[in-house]
């Protein structure tokens, strides 16, 4: 009985790993096909005439390395913006005491359930008053704080002993001390796990860029992608894959290298 169980346990595993991998194999699969045989034999994994032809059209197209610089650039704002706000945050929640310390973290779990669409248009006004649009920063600025991360980092500042931080503080040491000197390196593997998320999430944005970045010289990847799947710009299905292809290296690569910390983030953390 135990035998069937764990048989029927790996079947499932095995589908769910199949139908998270699949799609990223057509992908592959189809970037490296001509026009012609990428609608006629899309699901197939094995081009029929392979070629790099569509990577050399891409390149010749737009501007890949100004793309991925736009990209790159916006999502290491947003990331290390988030990281500060949230391990300052985090700090100040877990070593002060001030009246309505409850009800302001309390304010900022509630943005959690906030819709987007509800501070999209306030946020997209602010933006246009502050002369960034068209500008990688004015997508990065919004979302310099995240309570998600401050949720994480208090909940692993939690777990740092009360008879650590009170030692630095009879030794007089200053507080800035204490949070880059001690709680900073033991919240390490959080801050590159949670890092890497904050990260991989800027990267892939698509919604709040479209509307703050008019100007093709301004765009990121995700937005490039739109040139060759929509039925404006027409539908070019190996060039828009050869592109999503580039896309998804970076972040799959930062994944690959840290997914031990992120892993260990999310079980310790106590978020299910």
């Amino acid at each position: 009985m135990i035998k069937k169980k764990i048989n029927l346990w790996h079947i499932l595993l095995f589908l769910i790993v199949l139908a998270a991998i699949l799609p990223i194999l057509f992908m592959l699969s189809n970037s490296f096909k001509t026009l012609k045989d990428s609608y006629a034999t899309m699901l197939s994994l094995i081009p029929l005439h392979p070629t790099l032809k569509n990577f050399s059209m891409l390149n010749q197209q737009v501007n890949l390395i100004g793309l991925t610089w736009n990209t790159f650039f916006m999502a290491t704002l947003v990331t290390v913006g988030k990281l500060l706000t949230g391990l300052l945050t985090a700090y100040a929640f877990r070593s002060y005491q001030f009246k309505g310390k409850m009800f302001i973290y309390l304010l900022f779990v509630a943005t959690i359930f906030v819709p987007f669409t509800i501070v999209m248009i306030p946020n997209y006004l602010v933006i246009s008053k502050l002369n960034l649009l068209n500008n990688v920063v004015g997508v990065a600025l919004p979302q310099l704080c995240d309570a998600t991360g401050i949720m994480i980092f208090l909940k692993t500042m939690e777990k740092i002993p009360n008879s650590l931080i009170d030692a630095a503080k009879v030794d007089s040491i200053p507080n800035r001390k204490i949070f880059f000197n001690i709680v900073i390196p033991i919240l390490k593997p959080s801050i590159v796990s949670v890092g890497a998320i904050f990260f991989i999430n800027s990267w892939n944005e698509y919604v709040w860029p479209t509307l703050i970045l008019k100007d093709k010289s301004s765009f990121t990847l995700p937005l490039a992608l739109q040139n060759y799947i929509s039925s404006e710009g027409g539908t070019n299905f190996p060039l828009a894959m050869a592109l999503s292809t580039i896309m998804v290296i970076l972040p799959l690569v930062i994944y690959l290298i840290f997914q031990k910390y992120i892993l260990n983030s999310i079980s310790n953390s106590g978020f299910k």
